[in-house]
């Protein structure tokens, strides 16, 4: 038995040597009980660019020597500094403005929420208290976080506090025009992610569109929460880049260090940078290990690497090899049903035989059996995820999908199987 109490995972499976990873270099994680599995994964969304990237990790030694610890927390530090620029850079100087930095997606969320009730505070608009997300969102399991999160995860039991909260649904524009029609007056921010949550469905173009008109109508902020879908991972450095109106915060993590150390970054548009500055409003978010240098050394070198890299455009060939490989699969595969998603961030829908969708235990389970052929997928609804790095190679993806194809044969029974072979 382990002293470790690893994450998600039930205490009868801790200490378990094939859970335990002892290595990762390129797209490939070595474990405890000497086996070895192709990631597509993504570690959890996060190694964009694949693991044991040499340039960001001597980014990280050469400021562990140099710099050790410092902070962002009533001071500046000089990575700080640049690597804020360098965020601003590719996000889009012309719209954003500052970068406040944190070290997770939830943290993030908690303080995106502060943010926008501070915002509407100092301009006198104190009763902006709601925030407003999607069904099916994925924010995070901090406290905040986990109450912006449209999934039923347990927030109950937890007792997260989710009375100035409210969901609606995915791409229903009429649901989201009648709460606004309602408490419109009393929105702070709608928080959306461009492709929304376990499912990943991404939102359509008249649902952004819409989301833009209602701002302009209510003035709430318009969030966009990108910490899976940025740096690459649908396509484009930020799935919001080319909405019609840009969000006025957008949150960053996942791939903001390719996964080196914990970091996320809220991104400032002008106005609501302005709206703080002009009040000389001191926002009361600090984290210790935000914004350190070994940090921000790491999202400088990242960014630096998906340039190198070309790795949106590397990306976009891995998403079209994989969009080649999930439609096939579907012709003929009797399990595999539909696919949501977009570029390198998939869900992969399955119902067992009879038509039944999966359960939980299912899904689990066959994340196990696809790992046992060779490969790390990440459980969905009644499905599983495939996050591939930007850099697999057309090899990569095809074995990938024999490890996918060999765990849901194993579901079916020997008659059908007996068929396909």
């Amino acid at each position: 038995m382990t002293a470790l109490w690893p994450y998600l995972v039930p205490p009868s499976a801790h200490g378990d040597d094939s859970l335990c990873a002892v290595s990762a270099t390129g797209h490939r994680v070595t474990f405890a009980d000497g086996s070895t599995a192709l990631d597509a994964d993504s570690g959890l969304w996060n190694v964009n660019l694949g693991y044991n990237n040499r340039r960001i990790a001597h980014a990280l030694a050469e400021a562990a020597e140099h710099a050790s610890y410092l902070g962002s927390f009533r001071f500046e530090n000089l990575f700080a500094r640049r690597a804020a620029q360098d965020l601003l850079q590719v996000c889009g100087p012309d719209h954003y403005a500052r970068v406040l930095f944190s070290t997770g997606g939830g943290v993030a969320n908690d303080a995106v929420m502060k943010l926008a009730r501070l915002y509407h505070a100092v301009q006198g608009r104190p009763g902006r208290n709601l925030v407003v997300a999607l069904r099916g969102s994925f924010h995070g399991l901090t406290f905040g976080g986990f109450a912006l999160t449209g999934e039923d995860l347990g927030q109950r039991v937890y007792g997260v506090d989710q009375r100035l909260i409210r969901h609606v649904s995915p791409n229903n524009t009429a649901e989201l025009g009648q709460l606004m029609a309602a408490l419109g007056g009393q929105v702070a921010a709608v928080v959306v992610e461009p492709v929304v949550g376990t499912g990943t469905i991404p939102l359509t173009d008249q649902y952004v569109a819409e989301l833009g008109r209602l701002r302009e109508e209510h003035g709430f902020l318009l969030v966009a929460d990108e910490v899976a879908t940025g740096f690459g991972r649908i396509g484009k450095y930020f799935a919001s880049e080319d909405w019609p109106g840009l969000p006025d915060v957008l949150v960053t993590s996942k791939g903001l260090t390719n996964g080196s150390c914990p970091a996320a970054a809220l991104v400032m548009s002008h106005r609501v940078a302005q709206a703080l500055v002009e009040h000389d409003t001191t926002f009361a978010h600090a984290e210790t290990q935000g914004g350190t240098a070994l940090v921000c050394a790491a999202i400088s070198a990242t960014i630096a690497e998906m340039d190198r890299l070309n790795a949106v455009s590397a990306g976009q060939n891995v998403a079209a090899w994989l969009e080649t490989a999930l439609t096939e699969l579907i012709t003929r595969h009797p399990l595999a049903t539909t696919v949501t998603g977009a570029g390198c961030f998939r869900t992969l829908h399955l119902t067992h035989h009879d038509g039944q969708a999966l359960s939980g235990a299912d899904v689990a389970d066959l994340v196990t059996k696809i790992r046992h052929a060779g490969a790390i997928v990440h459980p969905g609804p009644s499905g599983i995820q495939l996050v591939p790095s930007l850099t697999y190679s057309r090899a990569e993806v095809a074995e990938l999908m024999t490890c996918v194809e060999q765990g849901l044969d194993s579901l079916l029974p020997v008659a059908l199987l007996a068929m396909r072979s």
